[in-house]
């Protein structure tokens, strides 16, 4: 058994910005969504059916095209099976900042 974790994104809402702990696959299920990760100089539109592998210790920011979009997040192939991992910064990891304020 492994563990899928799905996130929506609403259109307007401020970019989601994660730290990866593990190597990961994020799928895009529904929507668009633009992608951008530190250190990669280009940007990334990813439609529906589509998918990126997020390397370990990356920081990636997240937000929706034009419409509310759907991505899956699940451990790259040969990673293991259990909970996806959560670490902190010092900004935000895994959920939307707003979520860790207050």
């Amino acid at each position: 058994m492994r563990e899928i974790r799905t996130f929506e994104l609403e259109h307007g809402e401020p970019a989601t910005a994660w730290r990866v702990a593990r190597p990961l696959v994020l799928n895009v299920t529904s929507g668009e969504v633009w992608l951008t990760v530190e250190g990669d100089d280009a940007d990334y539109w990813l439609a529906a059916g589509e998918s990126f592998k997020l390397p370990r210790g990356a920081r990636a920011w997240l937000s929706a095209g034009r419409q509310c979009a759907r991505v899956a997040l699940t451990f790259a192939r040969g990673q293991g099976e259990g909970v996806l991992p959560v670490t902190r910064s010092s900004a935000w990891n895994w959920v939307p900042r707003w979520l860790l304020a207050g």
